[in-house]
């Protein structure tokens, strides 16, 4: 009971935006995911570059950020790996 106390009072507890905000951004992760079933002549190659260079920029974020977000980092460390797969495939389709 004193764990679950200390998680639901701490800095990055489910109160604080610092949980809720990663545990929304998994959403992208899993569509990408679900997206690499998809022909790879409908991935947007713009749009996949965006999701890159947003995952990049909010991973540093992550880490500047005091408490360190390492929930937010994960989550967008993964969501870069899917974004890049996604990327390699758009451009073996249309280079």
């Amino acid at each position: 009971m004193a764990a679950f106390r200390s998680f639901w009072n701490s800095p990055m507890g489910p109160k604080t935006t610092h949980f809720w905000g990663p545990v929304a951004n998994w959403g992208f992760v899993i569509s990408g995911l679900a997206d690499t079933q998809k022909p790879p002549e409908l991935i947007s190659g713009n749009m996949t570059s965006v999701m890159c260079i947003y995952s990049v920029l909010c991973m540093r974020f992550a880490w500047m950020i005091r408490p360190r977000n390492y929930l937010l980092l994960v989550c967008h460390a993964s969501n870069e790996s899917v974004q890049l797969f996604q990327l390699s495939r758009w451009a073996k389709a249309h280079g």
